[in-house]
């Protein structure tokens, strides 16, 4: 079996996981998705991506299961079975192992400390503060041909490389025109996955499905339609992290809609090879209900 075609089913699997890692997930299914033994399946998914598959699963429950607690008012035994533990006493545990405390504890400390945000962004801006501005749009159904970066959300030289492989990659594929966007999927929360772990997905909106099949890891990924509140900010990728802790720590006063469970989207109006460098408009997508 050549490279190419266990690189093709390895990004195949990883698909069908994420998309599915709440539910039931055995050996036949990962079989039948990749035409492999799950043996080797599993020696080549944690080759080129550091976990066994098992591994991987249990972690993005767990982590999603700590975005529901930060996030959402769900019961703990709610969230115990959306996110595919069938006990919640199994939950606990897994939890209590992966984050240091117990899944009460840890909303607790997450009410707390976006509480001690808040309060800190109050007293800086005084009685004269400006609420946050944002619009509510609609994003249409849209492909995406998009490079997963894997890593800290502040490596921004390690981020700007793998924009730059995705616009050459575009470029020297005739993709790109007056009308080309260019974006990211942030997936994870940094304050809930291990910094080796969080997904970027650097992005490119398709004007048409493509006629090939896209080497290496680039994958396909498709948008359905989506309500979002919709935020701009202008400056360089650094300042963005705090606008980010700005618009999260205020959610409430300002804003007041209910999250969805879906990745934040960012657009890119005058993306080009070198904007990490300067100041640049980034429009923020965050879903909601």
């Amino acid at each position: 079996m050549n490279s190419e075609i266990q690189l093709e089913r390895y990004k195949k699997l990883l698909t069908f996981i994420d998309e599915n890692f709440k539910d039931d997930i055995n050996i036949e299914k990962v079989e039948a998705i990749c035409h492999y033994s799950y043996r080797n399946i599993n020696r080549i998914f944690e080759a080129l991506h550091h976990e066994t598959i098992g591994k991987y699963i249990k972690r993005l429950r767990l982590e999603k299961a700590a975005q529901y607690l930060k996030y959402s008012e769900m019961g703990i035994s709610d969230i115990s079975y959306e996110v595919g533990f069938e006990e919640r006493a199994a939950f606990s545990k897994a939890f209590k192992k992966r984050y240091g405390c117990s899944p009460s504890a840890f909303r607790i400390g997450s009410d707390s400390l976006r509480e001690m945000t808040r309060l800190s962004l109050l007293e800086e801006a005084g009685t004269n503060r400006q609420k946050l501005q944002f619009e509510i749009e609609y994003l249409p159904d849209f492909e995406y041909i998009f490079l997963e970066y894997r890593g800290n959300y502040e490596n921004f030289t390690a981020i700007e490389e793998t924009g730059n492989q995705l616009y050459n990659y575009v470029k020297d594929k005739g993709l790109l025109s007056d009308r080309s966007i260019f974006m990211t999927e942030i997936v994870d929360d940094s304050e809930i996955s291990d910094s080796i772990h969080l997904r970027y997905n650097v992005g490119f909106v398709l004007e048409q499905p493509l006629k090939f099949e896209p080497a290496g890891l680039f994958r396909i990924k498709k948008h359905e339609r989506q309500k979002y509140a919709k935020f701009i900010h202008k400056g360089t990728y650094q300042s963005c992290v705090d606008f980010y802790q700005k618009i999260y720590a205020l959610w409430i006063l300002d804003v007041g809609l209910e999250l969805k469970d879906l990745p934040t989207l960012e657009y890119y109006p005058n993306y080009d090879e070198n904007s990490l460098q300067q100041e640049v408009l980034t429009e923020i997508y965050i879903p909601v209900m």
